[in-house]
């Protein structure tokens, strides 16, 4: 019997450098798409998942984050007071129930994967889903939602894939397709940022795991890989060797909010998605010149 996956983890330990200055005394992770920081639309998906207990790893100057995911009395009753009360209705459903959020401290800058070792004490002897917030998704269900479904069939480890250029490989975390559809095959391999030439597929890591326990065992005993860090990907590929690994190739559209482009391109994509202020949003961007600023440079490759 598959057991059931109640908790997440999430990362949320790094320094967020490629967004200096705004993230020196800020966390990444409060970031905001629109109007909600980017730790919000992954702890909503999560919880669309069924998540039932929410894992934050955490470092220095990150005890916002913590704050975020608190009751604010005061705000709330001045809200309630001043008759604002949607405002007050989208706080309070965004708020996790009581005893449903565990921090813990990752004091040491070393990768990914002693991140996750972290966690192993809040996580315990359950599979765990694992959310890079950096990562940001729109889909109907959320990834990790269609994750779940499979997981339910196949159990064993799941990660979800997308599919990029051959000449982008590079850049990524890639896997090998075994038999399978989309929504579950068989992963065969995991490289570290191949070679176009001899990555083994054009689908990369996504940044959406579930994942066994047995992977703690493995982290506590990782050397140190690449960038001097506990590589998680190192971890999983020997557990590849002891336990079946499903791909899932989600329906959907990705956001690297951990580049200045992605998180640009997320603001807008979901500003154009949201009926309150979608017209709005057009009228100041034309008013503005810069819908023509935007296309015409495409008019012009075209020409």
């Amino acid at each position: 019997m598959v057991k059931r996956v109640r908790t997440a983890v999430f990362p949320v330990a790094g320094l967020g450098t490629r967004f200096l200055p705004a993230t020196k005394a800020m966390p990444k992770e409060m970031l905001t798409v629109v109007d909600r920081p980017l730790i919000q639309y992954a702890v909503n998906e999560a919880l669309e998942a069924g998540i039932e207990h929410l894992v934050f790893v955490t470092g220095r100057n990150k005890g916002i984050i913590e704050d975020h995911f608190d009751r604010q009395y005061e705000l709330e009753q001045t809200l309630e007071r001043r008759g604002k009360l949607g405002p007050l209705a989208e706080l309070q459903k965004e708020l996790p129930s009581a005893g449903r959020t565990s921090f813990t401290r990752q004091q040491e800058p070393l990768g990914l994967g002693h991140a996750v070792w972290c966690a192993r004490e809040l996580v315990g002897d359950q599979p765990f889903a694992l959310l890079l917030p950096d990562m940001l998704f729109r889909g109907t269900p959320g990834v990790l939602k269609q994750m779940m479904d499979t997981y339910e069939v196949t159990g064993g480890n799941v990660i979800a894939v997308e599919e990029v250029p051959r000449d982008a490989v590079s850049s990524y975390g890639v896997v090998g397709r075994g038999a399978g559809e989309d929504n579950a095959f068989r992963i065969t391999a995991m490289v570290e940022k191949p070679k176009p030439e001899v990555a083994p597929s054009n689908l990369i890591i996504s940044g959406r795991y579930i994942l066994q326990p047995s992977i703690f065992s493995l982290l506590a005993d990782q050397p140190k890989g690449a960038g001097g860090e506990i590589q998680l990907t190192d971890a999983m590929v020997t557990l590849m060797g002891q336990e079946p690994f499903v791909g899932v190739k989600y329906e959907g559209t990705s956001f690297d909010c951990g580049s200045k482009i992605g998180f640009l391109a997320a603001n807008v994509s979901y500003a154009l998605d949201r009926d309150d202020i979608r017209g709005a949003f057009l009228d100041e961007l034309d008013t503005r010149n810069l819908l023509d600023a935007m296309i015409e440079p495409d008019r012009r490759a075209a020409e």
